[in-house]
């Protein structure tokens, strides 16, 4: 599993091209090719009273962005990566997911919504959306976040995703593929943190002895995890935490220093995830580090 070309659909919110940026040094992990993805919303150009379809406007659009993407182009060429321009009118959901299955994307790049504030949610809905129904990985980039921290607001700007990446598991097949992925971008990584967090819904049920056993059996997983990555040429180191798995994760982000949590999302009753959401897509709208959920 490897990410050799990339969609990274935008609407030139701010950082755009910066976040963009943050992915030339997968370069140096066989990042061949990115598609430049822009999706002209339908009711910019479409049907009007009296007026029909906005020809005019569709094409000045369409040149205004293609305009745009050949400077970001030439950003591409220059650390020898390929590039391709796809201008659409449609909606972007399904667009992207069209399009990701088309040009067999290996991961799909979208930015934070723009509003912050310690009770907004990183996550706007369509990229919730993409989350739930991606086949493909999706990275939330987040390249500057605002988020209460301590009491205070702190900016923070992500610009080394890949550097120190943190790996929760919850030991399910696409966690398994998330360490698949991670272990294949050894030439950008420094060192990995894994954890997993034994939740209170299981705990609950235990005893004191049978939450010993579920600790021993955690650790002894998660040495196996930190063997495979250091096996493939990434350092790494275990991390067990215990309580609410959502608010965990982030801590134990924070407390290794991390640059990005990557989390296997499940496949299993996404509908169910849609509407209450997994913590996979809680960690994402939550957190404000990038978050690399991989299906």
């Amino acid at each position: 599993m490897k990410i050799e070309k990339i969609l990274f659909p935008t609407k030139f919110r701010e950082f755009a091209f910066e976040a963009l940026e943050s992915l030339l040094v997968l370069k140096d992990a066989g990042l061949r090719d990115v598609v430049l993805h822009n999706v002209i919303p339908r009711d910019e150009v479409g049907f009007v009273p009296y007026g029909g379809y906005l020809k005019d406007e569709e094409e000045r659009l369409r040149e205004e962005t293609r305009i745009r993407f050949q400077e970001w182009q030439q950003a591409l060429s220059a650390h020898g990566i390929g590039s391709k321009i796809v201008i659409e009118v449609g909606d972007p959901v399904p667009n992207i997911l069209a399009l990701a299955e088309k040009e067999k994307i290996d991961l799909i790049v979208v930015g934070k919504k723009k509003k912050t504030g310690p009770e907004l949610s990183f996550v706007g809905s369509h990229t919730l959306q993409l989350i739930t129904r991606s086949t493909v990985p999706i990275l939330v980039s987040k390249h500057m976040v605002e988020y209460e921290f301590s009491g205070e607001m702190v900016t923070r700007l992500n610009d080394k995703v890949f550097q120190r990446p943190l790996l929760a598991t919850d030991w399910s097949e696409p966690s398994t593929r998330a360490l698949e992925l991670l272990s294949s971008l050894k030439n950008v990584v420094e060192a990995v943190s894994v954890c997993h967090v034994i939740g209170v819904k299981i705990a609950k049920n235990l005893d004191k002895s049978g939450l010993h056993l579920l600790e021993k059996e955690s650790r002894e997983r998660l040495a196996r995890y930190c063997e495979k990555l250091t096996a493939a040429g990434i350092p790494a180191e275990p991390h067990l935490g215990a309580g609410r798995s959502v608010l965990e994760i982030i801590r134990i982000a924070r407390e290794t220093h991390a640059t990005m949590i990557m989390m296997g999302t499940t496949g299993k009753d996404r509908l169910h995830e849609f509407f209450l959401g997994s913590n996979s897509h809680r960690v994402a709208e939550a957190s404000e580090l990038p978050t690399l959920l991989v299906p």
